[in-house]
Formats: structure tokens, C-alpha cells, sequence
């Protein structure tokens, strides 16, 4: 304890420099912090994607539509439970910009895919007794402020109507929530009827654009995608099937490797922030170099003087990176308050272990060059 108080004084003694250094450590901290959660999130690794889900699209793209003649085909393949066929919509509310997720499916195929959503039984017969009826998810209805029984109207920049019209309206009569709290992708999405879609469109009747199969045995993933890729190899409608986080992360990897991009960053926020504490802790040291040969005089050892340097460089880093990841930290919640159409990300422990382990060594390799300087002080040399 005898440490303590000389490490806290050491490290107010220039409170201008200290404070602007800790806000410069609170500033990066807070960047690494929120884009460790983002690398973390585009890589699905925070997403719970259900692992029984596999979908079947074309091999070529998943906009080539699959023929409905395939749905029986996959069906019968051992070890799958039930398939859904969906068909992106592409439509925009009321804005261009309020964009989200809509899929033309069959309400009965979807319920027994997607066993995870929970929709009311009333709700769910109301979406089979109406064409023009839609589900939404809970953050969904939350962004936007739907409610049951609103008539939605969508223009869809993909699927004109056979009059020409790219204008659509469906009545909303559900509202589905997720039974995992963690899954929150299908929130986001609403959910049309198949029948009044392909009916009403002026293209692609009969066409679907994926197929989502539920497994009874996750561990079955390989052997079925394999084996339903087999079935229509060198055929017309050649398929690729993989599991449902491989498949939205198709979506990522065409931005680019965004995980290179945002580790690139870090990289960089981390070079500058150790040139710009490494010439504090310098410059506090050279400061203190007659303080420090009288306490070698008093009897403080020349590792006890380079644990107090030290000491106050772990300190530093770990009091200005605590600040940036809790900062982090509360950005976060309020980024996931706003309308977006990703799922939220969040500081899980992977980034916490990420941001500890970077004060750690942040603070070691600024504070070791001062610490080591000062244990070889020589007394006679400081105090002339």
C-alpha cells in the first residue's frame, strides 16, 4: 500500500496533461470499443442464427428464382423436417429511406419453419383467412409504430403489379415476437402471402427465391446440403445450399472483408494513442528525475522505483480505457434504440477481453522505456 499514494501523486502531478491524455485514451477506447462490437456483429458471431435452418437459393444467385417443382423434391430428403419457400419483396414505406426486410411465404410452411417466432393463434388465422394480409416482428411494429389492423402501403423498386403499379398495400394482422431474446434478425421482418404476391405480380410467376429447410438434427447440416445439391447438379436449376449464417453472411462479404477493414482501423486508432501516451509517460518521467534519485536515496530499490513507473503507466491507460469502454458501452444501447434494420451490437465479453488486454498492453509498452530508464538512474547524475 506504501506504493499507492506515490503512483496517484506521480500521476496528478501535471493535471493538464493527465486529464488530456485521459480524455485522448477515453476517445480511442471508445472507437475501439464500438467497432470491436461491429467487427464482432458482421461476423454473426453476437447473431443466433438457428442452427436447423439451411437454405437452398440457386447456385448462380440467390436473385435467379428457384421453380416451385423443387419443393417436393427437397422435402422428401431424409432428416428434413419441413421447408418454406420466400421470395424477397424489396419494398419501401412511405420514404425511400424507410427501407426493411418483406417476404412473400406461405403462412402455413413458415409457422412450421420458423418454430422460434411466436404468433398468437388468432393472429395466425387471421393471416390464412386474408390474401392481402401481413405479420410483422415486434421491433418492427416498434420502429415504425405499427399496429393490428393498419393497412401498410409499400412501393417496391423490384415488382410491379400487372397493371403496371408499383404501389402495394397489406393489411396487418399479426405481430410475432421471437422466443429466443437473443435472435433478432426476423424482428425486423415482415411477412406478405405467397398466393396474392405470385398471383398479383407482373413477372416470375411460379418462382421462389429461396428455400428455407428445418433440420430435425443440426448435425445433419453437411450430409443434406451435399445431398440436395447432388439431386440437381448439371440440371437447369442448379442449387447451393448452406446453413442460414453462412447465407446472410454472403450479404457481408459483398460490402468487402470487413473484418480486415475494421481491424485496419484499430490498428491505427492503437498506433496513435501509444506515440501519444508513450511521450507522456516520457515527459513525465524526465520531469521527475530528481524526485526519483531521492527516492533511490531514501532507500527505494531500483526494481521498486521501475514497479512505481510502471505502476503509473497501467494506471493511466487503464483508467482513461475503462472511460472510453464504458462510453462504448452506452452508445451502444443508444444506437440500438434507433431505426435500423440491423440487429443491435453490444460489448459481449470477446470485446471486454479485447479492450483489457489492449490497456494491458498499452500500458506495458509505454510505460516499460520510462520504467527501465529509471531503474538505471544514477543518483549523483539525477541530483547534479
Amino acid at each position: 500500500m506504501k506504493y499507492a499514494p506515490l503512483v496517484w501523486a506521480a500521476l496528478w502531478r501535471s493535471r493538464a496533461r493527465t486529464i488530456f491524455t485521459l480524455l485522448s485514451l477515453a476517445a480511442a477506447f471508445l472507437l475501439l470499443g464500438l467497432l470491436q462490437a461491429a467487427n464482432s456483429l458482421f461476423s454473426l458471431n453476437t447473431v443466433n442464427l438457428s442452427a436447423p435452418l439451411l437454405i437452398t437459393q440457386a447456385r448462380v444467385s440467390f436473385t435467379n428464382p428457384l421453380p416451385m417443382r423443387l419443393l417436393a423434391q427437397i422435402e422428401a430428403v431424409s432428416g428434413v423436417t419441413a421447408v418454406s419457400h420466400s421470395q424477397f419483396f424489396g419494398g419501401a414505406y412511405q420514404d425511400p429511406k424507410n427501407f426493411f426486410a418483406q417476404f412473400a411465404v406461405n403462412p402455413e410452411r413458415w409457422r412450421k419453419v420458423f418454430t422460434e417466432c411466436s404468433l398468437p393463434d388468432e393472429q395466425f388465422r387471421a393471416w390464412q383467412q386474408s390474401r392481402t394480409a401481413a405479420i410483422a416482428g415486434r421491433q418492427l411494429a416498434e420502429r415504425f409504430g405499427f399496429k393490428i389492423g393498419d393497412r401498410i402501403p409499400l412501393t417496391s423498386q423490384i415488382w410491379q403489379q400487372k397493371d403496371g403499379s408499383r404501389a402495394w398495400a397489406f393489411d396487418l394482422v399479426g405481430i410475432f415476437d421471437d422466443t429466443r431474446k437473443d435472435s433478432c434478425p426476423r424482428q425486423n421482418n415482415m411477412y406478405i402471402r405467397y398466393d396474392y404476391f405470385d398471383e398479383a405480380r407482373l413477372l416470375g410467376q411460379g418462382g421462389a427465391g429461396i428455400f428455407v429447410l428445418r433440420l430435425s438434427d443440426p448435425a445433419l447440416a453437411e450430409r443434406v446440403s451435399r445431398q440436395i445439391d447432388a439431386m440437381f447438379e448439371n440440371s437447369p436449376d442448379e442449387t447451393k445450399t448452406q446453413t442460414e449464417k453462412d447465407f446472410s453472411l454472403n450479404f457481408v462479404r459483398q460490402v468487402g472483408n470487413l473484418g480486415l477493414i475494421l481491424n485496419s482501423i484499430v490498428g491505427a486508432v492503437f498506433f496513435t494513442i501509444l506515440l501519444l501516451t508513450g511521450n507522456t509517460m516520457s515527459q513525465a518521467v524526465r520531469d521527475r528525475i530528481p524526485e526519483l534519485a531521492v527516492l533511490k536515496t531514501v532507500g527505494y530499490s531500483d526494481g521498486g522505483v521501475l514497479a512505481l513507473v510502471l505502476a503509473e503507466a497501467l494506471l493511466l491507460c487503464a483508467l482513461g480505457g475503462m472511460a472510453g469502454m464504458l462510453l462504448a458501452v452506452a452508445a451502444m444501447k443508444v444506437l440500438s434504440r434507433l431505426p435500423t434494420q440491423f440487429p443491435p451490437f453490444n460489448a459481449d465479453l470477446r470485446v471486454w477481453i479485447f479492450g483489457v488486454a489492449s490497456m494491458l498492453l498499452l500500458g506495458l509498452v509505454v510505460g516499460l522505456p520510462p520504467a527501465l530508464r529509471a531503474q538505471r538512474l544514477d543518483i549523483v547524475e539525477a541530483l547534479r
